[in-house]
């Protein structure tokens, strides 16, 4: 059955309010933080009263989710939209410096996506689905270049995660941490290297 031009209209409209909510929801969280979000603060810059952000977003972990959702999205485009090509150096460095740069332009956002910051939330499977399509793309091409075990892997992440939380502590909007994410995958591929015998 097909839909009236008025239930379109109608359904674009709440699309596009939805849309404003979050908008004003990141602004305020970048604000104030993360977990300051307050749903009185959220109504009144959106221009309406509180009970009804409950017509769009059942609770405040609702708008959380829906925030971690766009948040992944751009983090797979940011980081995998283009697959990284060249020698295992050029393709591990550029996914290691898109990781990095993408989380320390923006520190909210990757409190939210990648620390336990706001009690008892947990992303729906939905909103998740982008992070879990980022480690698969991203292991699929550490594979190809000969890098396929866990613990490769997970020394990747540590590493990098290493470097955006100390740059985001101790160096926000500068690059000390920046300029270390090439010797520190070279000390990766070093340790990594499927042509050294004993390596992981």
């Amino acid at each position: 059955m097909l839909e009236s031009p008025t239930t379109d209209r109608r359904s674009a409209r709440r699309e596009g309010t939805k849309a404003e909510i979050l908008d004003a929801a990141w602004a305020l969280v970048r604000e104030h933080g993360l977990a300051a979000l307050s749903l009185r603060d959220l109504a009144a810059r959106v221009g309406m009263r509180a009970p009804s952000l409950y017509q769009y977003f059942e609770s405040k972990h609702a708008i959380y989710d829906a925030m971690f959702g766009q948040a992944a999205q751009e983090s797979l485009d940011a980081i995998m939209g283009e697959r990284p090509d060249g020698s295992t150096r050029e393709a591990i460095g550029a996914v290691a410096h898109r990781m990095f740069d993408f989380a320390t332009s923006d520190a909210v956002r990757a409190q939210l996506l990648f620390q336990r910051t706001i009690p008892g939330f947990e992303p729906s499977p939905a909103t998740y689905a982008p992070a879990v399509e980022l480690v698969a793309r991203v292991r699929h091409l550490f594979s190809d270049h000969g890098i396929r075990t866990d613990t490769a892997f997970d020394l990747f992440r540590a590493v990098v995660g290493g470097l955006v939380n100390q740059q985001l502590a101790n160096d926000p909007g500068g690059d000390q941490y920046g300029r270390l994410v090439d010797p520190s995958v070279d000390m990766f591929l070093a340790y990594v290297s499927p042509n050294k015998k004993g390596k992981k």
